[in-house]
């Protein structure tokens, strides 16, 4: 009995073995014809199986398609991995921590990779920084500390100086080489010393002070995102030279008698843009829009030509604004102050009834402002809530005021229905009280006014470009190209997993008014917010081109920027090409060239000016938010990602969730930017209770949980 019951097991243990040979067997045949159809050479492969005791078997060596040699710039990680980016069409390359040669956030490097299987028979790509062709980062800005695990034989050194980076993408510590005034806290900025040593050096270049201060972070975050507050004694002193030449209305059309007028924020100083309207026999109607000529003042080859070439932008924080020019132009001659001659440059444009542009005349003008308008007081004369002193002070302007709100909401009417998005994000602003600390933030809110000159300044800005389009003129025009494909994807699957019909959303040649359609409906079931968020990531982000281009938002055929030349260098370029070729009559193709400088210079400005002036508005909201740490808030949850969510007050301050703070395993859905564990899931636009942790106000973040 015993015999047959041993036999039995035999037989049991036999076919089991049998079984699992033959699927260690499969497994293997089905990985071997997965690399051959990915074309990988069979003589370069090199596979072994092993039962280890039974267990299954796996690849236990990788699969080489033969090492590859590029080049890219290297994108570290707050854990010390890397990745290298070798163009838009190729995907980055992963770089271990140990395998980065001493490269940091930025660097251009040469780099050996190799695409393998895993154990799993996926295809995974790896590599190695061969060598740093170019140095990406010169100077970092970070904390002083005292260095607490460098070891000299078995004794702990002397305390040395080490300069810890604000920037968490580098995960590395500076040995500070000069340390003559610097204290541990301090916030500097200092030169990266490379060396072939193991360890790294830097060179304190500039003290911020305590890195706790709301000024020393001001400064390193001007510092860091390359933004000079000051100008230089020529600029100064060929600013102040222009601006004290006297004017004249030789060669200008005198538009001093014409009812102009501006309308600006209240503490606005830089008033570029003046407005006048008349209406015309038979419904039509002709607007002027009146810009500084700046291009008068700033000439070209001068010291503020370099200037405006350089800084490309103004710059506008909470509590100041960094100019593109100096004070004696941007607010000064070029200001288009009430009661003052002042040259501009006019763009008179015939509007139909129905808001079409029938036609558009360019000219150098003279005007005089007859009153310095604000926004809130002319909503007020809107909504019929102003006092006698504001009628008093508009009492010349008010039959005019009337003609422009008839004409806005003609003009707000013919973009709707062209399919123009109005994307519905939250815009902060911040009460300081008289010392500068942040007493209040509120959503910023927009009337009547605001919305009226914005469609001026867009009908203006899209005149302009058509007129110089159709003479062959040179322009630098402002372009938004359709969404990419993959994230058009991305977005129409989010979008139909939450009920929407995006059968209509072409994915080959997706309009504005496919996405404004969507909007309304987002609108109508109070998930705007979410979804304004959602479809303004899954856009490209606008630019400047020399070369014509339609505007994707706007739904514009052909668009440029024309009435900001004070604070932008995109406008000042086509003040000037509008002088030389229309004005001058010089060739066009002297300033084709210098519309292509002008807009890569004013794209890359523009970039660095959102970053800083976010950076700054970050750090206010964080400083006001240190004293509700601890306490509790409802927000909207407005970004879904891998390591947790983004939650938004109704102040609009946001922080992060992290993953490990949810409570319970989550795992992230990146089709439908959900998280999701057995018994919870986040989606983007839900309502939660959050409680505040922490206010970093050096890397100008909140951390929150979930209560």
């Amino acid at each position: 009995m015993k015999n047959k019951r041993t036999k039995t097991s035999l037989d049991k243990f036999s076919k089991r073995s049998t079984a699992k040979r033959r699927s260690r067997e499969k497994a293997k045949n089905e990985l071997m014809r997965a690399i051959m159809e990915s074309g990988v050479g069979t003589d370069s492969l090199k596979l072994s199986f092993a039962c280890d005791n039974g267990r299954r078997g796996r690849v236990s060596e990788k699969v080489h398609r033969g090492e590859v040699v590029a080049t890219g710039v290297f994108s570290s990680s707050k854990s010390g991995f890397g990745f290298v980016n070798l163009g838009e069409e190729t995907e980055d390359i992963f770089i271990p921590e140990d395998k980065t040669a001493g490269a940091i956030d930025g660097d251009k490097v040469e780099i050996i990779y190799h695409t393998y299987y895993n154990r799993f028979g996926e295809e995974k790509t790896e590599g190695r920084v061969r060598k740093i062709l170019q140095y990406g980062r010169k100077n970092i800005i970070g904390t002083v500390d005292f260095d607490r695990g460098f070891r000299a034989g078995k004794k702990f050194s002397a305390r040395k100086l080490v300069l810890i980076p604000d920037d968490g993408k580098i995960p590395l510590r500076f040995f500070i080489s000069n340390t003559d005034g610097i204290s541990v806290g301090d916030k500097v900025e200092a030169s990266i010393n490379r060396s072939p040593s193991r360890f790294m050096e830097c060179t304190v270049k500039r003290n911020f002070g305590n890195t706790y201060s709301k000024d020393a972070n001001y400064g390193a975050i001007l510092a860091d995102s390359g933004i000079e507050p000051d100008f230089s004694r020529e600029e100064l002193m060929e600013a102040d030279f222009f601006a004290a030449m006297p004017l004249s209305d030789e060669g200008r059309v005198n538009r001093t008698k014409d009812i102009i007028f501006t309308i600006d924020g209240a503490d606005a100083k830089d008033l570029d843009d003046a407005v006048s309207l008349k209406k015309l026999r038979g419904g039509n109607y002709r607007l002027g829009v009146h810009i500084a000529d700046v291009s008068h003042y700033v000439r070209e080859k001068t010291h503020l030509d370099r200037a405006a070439m350089a800084r490309g932008t103004s710059v506008y924080f909470t509590d100041k604004v960094v100019p593109m020019l100096p004070p004696a132009l941007s607010n000064g001659a070029c200001s288009l102050n009430a009661g003052e001659d002042k040259y501009t440059l006019s763009a008179i444009i015939d509007l139909s009834e129905n808001g079409e542009i029938l036609s558009c005349k360019i000219e150098e003008s003279v005007i005089k402002s007859r009153v310095r308008g604000v926004y809130s007081e002319v909503n007020q004369i809107f909504d019929g809530t102003a006092a006698a002193e504001v009628k008093s002070k508009y009492k010349d302007v008010i039959p005019t005021l009337i003609k422009m709100r008839e004409l806005y909401l003609i003009l707000k009417s013919k973009s709707e229905s062209r399919g123009a998005l109005d994307l519905e994000t939250a815009e902060a602003q911040i009460i300081l009280s008289e010392d500068g600390e942040p007493l209040e933030i509120v959503k910023r809110t927009r009337g009547d006014a605001e919305k009226m000159i914005e469609q001026f300044m867009l009908c203006a800005n899209e005149a302009v470009a058509t007129f110089l389009s159709e003479m062959g003129i040179p322009c630098v025009y402002r372009i938004h190209e359709s969404p990419p494909p993959e994230k058009l994807s991305e977005f129409i699957t989010y979008a139909h997993n939450l009920g929407f019909d995006t059968s209509l959303i072409s994915r080959e040649k997706t309009t504005s008014r496919d996405f404004s359609a969507l909007l309304s409906k987002a609108r109508e079931k109070g998930i705007i917010t979410p979804v304004s968020y959602s479809m303004l990531r899954s856009m490209s982000k606008a630019k400047y081109s020399e070369v014509k281009k339609a505007h994707f938002g706007l739904g514009i055929e052909t668009y440029c920027h024309f009435t900001s030349p004070i604070r932008r260098l995109s406008d000042l370029a086509t003040h000037r090409i509008i002088h030389k070729v229309l004005l001058e009559e010089k060739r066009p193709q002297l300033y084709a060239a210098y519309a292509r400088r002008a807009a890569a210079a004013a794209t890359e400005a523009e970039l660095r000016a959102l970053s800083a002036e976010r950076r700054i508005e970050n750090l206010y909201k964080v400083i006001y938010m240190e004293k509700f740490i601890g306490e509790e808030f409802d927000a909207i949850i407005n970004s879904v990602t891998s390591f947790g969510i983004f939650a938004e007050l109704e102040n609009t301050c946001e922080g992060l969730v992290p993953i490990s703070e949810l409570p319970g395993d989550f795992i992230f859905d990146e089709k439908n930017l959900t998280l999701r564990s057995r018994k919870t899931v986040y989606h983007l636009g839900d309502s939660i209770k959050i409680r505040l942790e922490e206010a970093d106000r050096i890397r100008g973040k909140l951390r929150f949980s979930i209560v």
